[in-house]
């Protein structure tokens, strides 16, 4: 693992494994970059480069305080993307992930990403503003952050694992899961999930002019599928949208198999 220092100074973890056609993945919040364990061994195993990296404040990149806001963090992914030389990848992101590589998109242009799988994404806005009656209450979002994660963090996560990733993933995968989470710097946390479910992704989605396949779950009690997938895709060009039946919200354990395989054709297309 090497690390890049951003513009701002912050340290940033990357993993650049394999040689040929360039993938880039970009976690959930909370989540590093090992978190994509099950897709990376897919993709490179395919004859594929992937990098990965750990945003600031999550994994092994430390906390430096300051803006968690979109901007900062496409601009810590562009940053990353130059050290690596990296152009024309494709870009996997999984839940928050979405965000960075769309405001990177629309704020860096399209020179270092050609193609877009957006996994569960949290776009495009997920609090209920009064121009958007169908998102969540921010009342909801206030008390995880007051009830849930200021005050039992390992708990929040012992409860929601099972839920985040459905019965039939071993508990062993939820306890390895449950420790790259609780890597995350609590300050990071709080303030990226300000952003996440905050963030208003409705006029940067329509200026995306890219392939971009979305995959997600009926059955994502995390991010609706009508309020974000089903509402991304057709705010974007050309998308498509993938439809997992019956699947939760963590698609890279729950459905990897059929996952892998489609991040695979469309990373190859």
């Amino acid at each position: 693992m090497t690390a890049i220092t951003t513009r701002d100074g912050a340290t940033l973890h990357c993993q650049d494994q394999g040689a040929g056609p360039p993938v880039v993945l970009l976690a959930s919040w909370s989540l590093p970059g090992a978190s994509w364990r099950h897709q990376t061994e897919a993709l490179l195993a395919a004859g594929f480069r992937c990098l990965t990296y750990d945003r600031r404040g999550h994994g092994a990149s430390p906390d430096p305080g300051g803006p968690m806001d979109f901007s900062t963090l496409a601009d810590d992914l562009e940053a990353v993307l130059e050290a690596h030389d990296i152009r024309d990848a494709t870009a996997i992101t999984f839940s928050a992930g979405s965000g960075e590589a769309v405001r990177h998109l629309t704020r860096h242009g399209g020179n270092r990403i050609a193609r877009l799988a957006m996994i569960a994404p949290t776009t495009p806005l997920l609090a209920r503003r009064d121009d958007h009656p169908e998102g969540i209450d921010p009342a909801i979002f206030r008390a995880f952050i007051q009830e849930e994660l200021r005050p039992d963090w390992r708990g929040w996560l012992d409860r929601n694992a099972r839920p985040f990733a459905g019965p039939e993933v071993p508990q062993a995968e939820l306890d390895w899961l449950i420790g790259l989470a609780l890597q995350a710097s609590p300050r990071a946390l709080e303030a990226f999930h300000a952003a996440l479910t905050t963030t208003d992704f409705r006029e940067d989605l329509p200026r995306l002019r890219l392939p971009v396949l979305v995959l997600q779950g009926d059955r994502d009690e995390t991010c609706p599928l009508p309020l974000t997938g089903q509402a991304t895709a057709a705010l974007i060009p050309g998308a498509r949208l993938s439809l997992f039946e019956g699947a939760p919200h963590g698609l890279p354990l729950s459905h990897r198999a059929r996952l892998n395989a489609e991040l695979l054709a469309f990373a190859t297309g």
